[in-house]
């Protein structure tokens, strides 16, 4: 078992729950989930008409609904319940590519913002249930185009910036908006990205689009169609700054977000409004232990998951002070990080492990040489953390003060699902610990079967929560035959997780990321965490390449640490690693160097590509304008061709 951080060391005290709060809440979520629920809806929203059921619904008919009969605004939650207490208070800081350029808004600022931009919307012809895709750059106007939507009860469907025109297109027609709110360009790490020419081609094959909003962002001139384009900043100021928040049912589609399978077209994830902003907005508070006067920071984008429900909604619905990074964690250098702690005296930072591990890479100085102070707690969010990241994060940055709250979610379930909490839970190292309020998870074998004590199988949810996706925008065959055929009567995460004899989660990855070697399944972040225990290791990347003997053998790919030269020493020393920490079955049959690892602007390691590299299925790599380093598919095409003609010969 890896090393347990007590209490005593971790654990923020005058945090809002204690270990006996926790259980006895958890326990209540469980047992009287109607009770405990309307009691949280009532503390964390303000309502304008009261529920007549607090829950109804099953896995098996699909008709989960959370609050029905209720009526609420989103943005009102948001922004408008603040203004009495909040209005001088910083609600967004924003901090530029550019280190030099940054600037505060505060609660007032950002409804005058949306009501005068919802008001420009409306004047457009969107309505309430109209589709309009956002496809921005991390700046405040984003946040604001996400806003201005819910205000008038328009649907957003938001696009990550670094997806291609291609892939906005096709994200456009299977939401079928009718209007695109972007930029000019999009700046990051000095390099600009062309968003206007991506819409322009994009809607050439949309013909609902008949508004398209462009934010001057570097003002580089770009083409125009005059009866359809407008600008933003100009816009807003023929409008007024009064726009009262349209009433929404409870179960009304909220937004749309795209998320990418292995195979297929993307899934239009959709979330409706009430259940997921009141679950956002209660585990932002209790798993950030989040408190007044504290400086947010996550640093995702607001085309993911994460940067909706804790960029966007979580905390502004709690009235926070939230960070908007427009950036790199590698621009000007890899301290941008650390400096931006600093400048804005960040208390609550939350990030993502192949950050975490691209940062560590660069060495202990460039943290040390900035103070962190600022830092209680610390966050990791998008994949499992390998126990060595863990410790880099928690002994370097965060100076042994800050517990870290490795959390546990998807893109389908809304919010945090599994978690430490900080004023509640010893920390493992690697383990996501235990479940949120309302949530619980169970293990099953292949044959449904639930899995008691400790174990290992596919992980599940038994019990809906109120921040669940309700289906697959007009798919809901599709949404049933992903997350509920699988493994009937529950939710079906994806993922396989092993529970330890405390209780305790660990997640292992994807279902089909743990390879069949022999008649035994290995799990890839296993492999993947005892390579990167060699010092000289920074990142590992492991797939499965079919074998006539095995099944499968397992093949890695690596990144060294600045100054390494990679060798067959090296080679060596890894696979001795692995065998002492998991098993010879578990030994590499190669490994394969890179300068870098194919990863989205998120952070995010593609596998996918990897599996497609190794197997020679290069027709199949598919779309790679979300890289942030598409270059890299060549060098490592190039690299494995070349072990292939060795191997050959």
């Amino acid at each position: 078992m890896n090393k347990i951080y007590p209490p005593k060391t971790n654990i923020i005290k005058n945090a809002y729950i204690n270990r006996e709060q926790y259980v006895s809440m958890y326990e209540k979520s469980i047992a009287q989930p109607e009770a405990f629920w309307a009691e949280k809806a009532e503390e964390f929203l303000d309502w304008i008409t009261p529920w007549k059921t607090v829950f109804s619904g099953t896995f098996e008919e699909q008709n989960i609904r959370w609050f029905d009969g209720a009526e609420l605004n989103v943005c009102y939650n948001c922004v408008d319940r603040h203004l009495a207490d909040r209005a001088e208070q910083t609600a967004i800081i924003w901090e530029s590519d550019d280190p030099n350029n940054s600037f505060k808004i505060t609660y007032k600022e950002l409804h005058q913002m949306v009501c005068r931009f919802a008001n420009v919307l409306k004047s457009r012809n969107i309505k309430k249930g109209d589709r309009v895709c956002i496809y921005m750059p991390m700046i405040p106007e984003a946040v604001v185009a996400m806003l201005a939507c819910t205000r008038i009860g328009a649907i957003h469907s938001v696009v990550f910036g670094g997806f291609s025109a291609q892939a906005l297109e096709n994200r456009i027609i299977d939401a079928d908006c009718c209007a695109v709110i972007t930029a000019d360009e999009s700046v990051r790490g000095n390099k600009t990205v062309p968003l206007k020419e991506n819409v322009d081609y994009a809607v050439q094959r949309s013909p609902n689009v008949k508004t398209v909003i462009v934010v001057k962002r570097t003002g580089k001139e770009i083409p125009w169609e005059k009866d359809r384009d407008i600008w933003y900043q100009e816009a807003v100021q023929k409008v007024s700054d009064d726009c009262p928040a349209e009433p929404m049912q409870a179960e009304d589609p909220l937004f749309i977000l795209y998320t990418s399978g292995s195979t297929g077209k993307p899934k239009g994830i959709l979330h409706t409004t009430a259940g997921y902003l009141l679950y956002t907005a209660l585990t932002f508070k209790y798993v950030f232990d989040y408190h007044d006067g504290d400086i947010y920071w996550c640093t995702a984008d607001i085309g993911w998951i994460t940067g909706h429900s804790y960029i966007v909604y979580g905390p502004l619905a709690n009235g926070a002070t939230n960070l908007i990074f427009e950036g790199m964690p590698s621009y000007p250098d890899y301290s941008r990080f650390w400096q931006v702690i600093d400048k804005h005296q960040v208390n609550i930072f939350y990030t993502a492990p192949t950050a975490i591990r691209s940062l560590m890479r660069q060495g202990d100085e460039l943290v040390k040489t900035t103070s962190r102070q600022s830092l209680r707690l610390l966050g990791s969010v998008g994949e499992p953390i390998n126990p060595e990241a863990w410790e880099w994060y928690y002994h370097v940055v965060g100076e042994e003060r800050c517990p870290i709250v490795d959390t546990w979610w998807q893109t389908e379930t809304g919010g945090i699902m599994l978690t430490p909490l900080p004023g509640a839970t010893s920390l493992k190292p690697g383990s996501v610990t235990q479940p949120m309020f309302g949530i619980v998870p169970a293990l099953v074998n292949k044959d449904n079967e639930e899995l008691n004590g400790e174990a290992q199988g596919h992980l599940v949810i038994k019990k809906p929560w109120p921040g669940m996706m309700r289906t697959v925008y007009g798919d809901p065959k599709r949404f049933h035959d992903i997350y509920l055929a699988l493994h009937p009567g529950y939710y079906t995460a994806g993922d396989s997780a092993f529970r330890d004899e405390d209780g305790d989660y660990w997640i292992i990855g994807r279902i089909d990321d743990v390879i069949n070697v022999a008649g035994r399944l290995i799990g890839t972040a296993e492999i993947e965490s005892a390579l990167v225990l060699h010092p000289h290791i920074a990142e590992a990347a492991v797939v499965a390449v079919p074998h006539d003997i095995k099944g499968n053998c397992v093949y890695v790919f690596a990144t060294v640490k600045t100054g390494i030269q990679p060798d067959d020493k090296l080679k060596e020393e890894m696979m001795e690693l692995v065998k002492q920490e998991i098993g010879s079955f578990a030994k590499p049959d190669d490994i394969q160097f890179a300068s870098d690892l194919p990863k989205t602007r998120s952070g995010k390691i593609m596998r996918r590509i990897l599996r497609r590299i190794v197997n020679n299925e290069i027709d199949k790599i598919g779309d790679t304008s979300t890289l942030a380093n598409p270059a890299i598919i060549d060098e490592l095409l190039q690299e494995h061709t070349k072990k292939q003609y060795d191997s050959d010969n």
